[in-house]
């Protein structure tokens, strides 16, 4: 796994990018099939290991995951994504560099107090499209030679 670990609050994430609040509010699904998307590529082009959290329902906190993708958590009942992403943050953060992303102000002083760093879901939108431009831009320089 990379050093490097971006840990995301899907539904912090879906309701701050107008995009995808637009999908979520005809098809829950389709906001955060299109998030995980987005991160996905985001892991594929940097090699930071991604981690997306989003709320759940079941009994059990669940994962699911495909080879070479990014994991994606679902808190369990009783639990919200913060819970599930504070105990990630407080068990990996001395492992690894931890970045949470997440407009939740107190999520943000949570995570830095287990020795993660923050960024807002507008930092995020920034990460992916720097992530997208540099991959472009050395494919271009590549395909020049």
């Amino acid at each position: 796994m990379s050093s490097q670990v971006l840990i995301v609050d899907g539904h912090s994430i879906i309701f701050a990018w107008p995009e995808l609040r637009a999908m979520h509010e005809s098809k829950a699904f389709s906001a955060r099939d299109r998030l995980t998307r987005i991160l996905t590529e985001y892991q594929d082009l940097t090699g930071t290991h991604v981690v997306l959290v989003f709320d759940g329902r079941g009994t059990a906190i669940t994962e699911e995951s495909e080879p070479g993708g990014i994991q994606v958590f679902y808190s369990n009942t009783g639990h919200t994504a913060d819970d599930v992403i504070e105990r990630l943050v407080a068990k990996y953060g001395s492992l690894y560099s931890i970045t949470v992303a997440t407009s939740d102000l107190l999520e943000q002083q949570t995570a830095i107090a287990f020795g993660g760093n923050c960024i807002s879901a507008a930092g995020l939108h920034k990460l992916v499209t720097v992530a997208r431009s540099n991959f472009a831009r050395e494919l271009k320089r590549r395909n020049a030679r």
